[in-house]
């Protein structure tokens, strides 16, 4: 029915968790309030040709970027005057303007505050860390998609951009932050009184290794819900009032507001996708 969520539900926590199967940029208009997120966090299809089950990418490029525009007038429209609009966005080696491309299409509308890089794989070299990190031979971590290429190498991270109404909005650099590696900094530095440090703005996060793909990633393009996790946090928590995904897809922004007991509204077209979220909802706890 039309004015029935395809899931009304909660988190661990008894923060409410509500899924839409609907247009997200209908949707947005249709069942929330007019600067009432706070947070929205997102991955939206990056028109590369990806077989999602209910969508098409692979439109024309400057009708993509069209209706990537007609998302941002939603998300204005949604957005609060202190919110943050986390997108993830990924170009491919023959394509690197794509996410710059998006970001120039949003740009009317909102101020791109930070730029964060996903690293999904890395090599590090045993030599260049020092003796105190205790690598005894160099060390590869992470997944990345195999490229057989004469011109190219993998691709091995993405972007989050941060875009806000005025590029003011707070954030809570120490909540997604790590700890020193040098203790004397504690010492050294002016102002530090915690053995907490800004993190940056290069975020390693690895896909979990999959087994059988029909079970372990039912969905073409997900990413792991500590990613959107890190970003509510980084936001700040007790300001994440809200929290709207609007390709909620198989649900890892779902299940990163459900853990931080953060009210959730996610919006997706196919009723597969978000019937997973759902399962993952449910199960929340044991294998999430």
């Amino acid at each position: 029915m039309a004015g029935r969520p395809f899931a009304a539900l909660q988190g661990p926590q008894g923060s409410p968790v509500t899924l839409w199967q609907e247009d997200s940029l209908l949707g947005l208009r249709r069942r929330v309030s007019a600067g009432s997120v706070d947070v929205v966090v997102t991955s939206p299809p990056y028109n590369r040709k990806v077989p999602y089950r209910s969508y098409r990418d692979d439109r024309p490029r400057r009708e993509y970027l069209r209706w990537i525009a007609r998302l941002g007038r939603s998300v204005d429209r949604a957005l609060s005057e202190g919110g943050s609009f986390f997108l993830n966005m990924g170009g491919s080696p023959s394509d690197p303007w794509m996410p710059w491309d998006v970001a120039g299409a949003l740009r009317e509308r909102f101020v791109l505050q930070n730029v964060i890089v996903w690293l999904k794989s890395v090599a590090i070299d045993r030599a260049h860390v020092g003796a105190a990190s205790g690598l005894t031979r160099d060390l590869v971590v992470g997944h990345y998609k195999p490229l057989r290429s004469e011109r190219y190498v993998h691709g091995a991270y993405e972007y989050v951009f941060q875009f806000t109404r005025d590029g003011t909005v707070p954030i809570d650099r120490l909540a997604v932050g790590v700890a020193y590696s040098d203790k004397s900094n504690l010492r050294r530095w002016r102002g530090v009184d915690s053995d907490r440090r800004c993190r940056g703005n290069v975020w390693f996060l690895p896909y979990r290794t999959i087994r059988r793909r029909a079970s372990d990633r039912p969905h073409p393009a997900p990413f792991p819900p500590e990613l959107p996790e890190r970003c509510l946090r980084l936001h700040g928590l007790p300001r994440a009032r809200l929290v709207v995904d609007p390709f909620v897809g198989i649900g890892a922004s779902a299940v990163a507001a459900a853990r931080l007991a953060r009210p959730f509204v996610g919006f997706d077209v196919d009723a597969e996708y978000l019937a997973e979220t759902r399962r993952r909802l449910e199960r929340l706890g044991t294998e999430d």
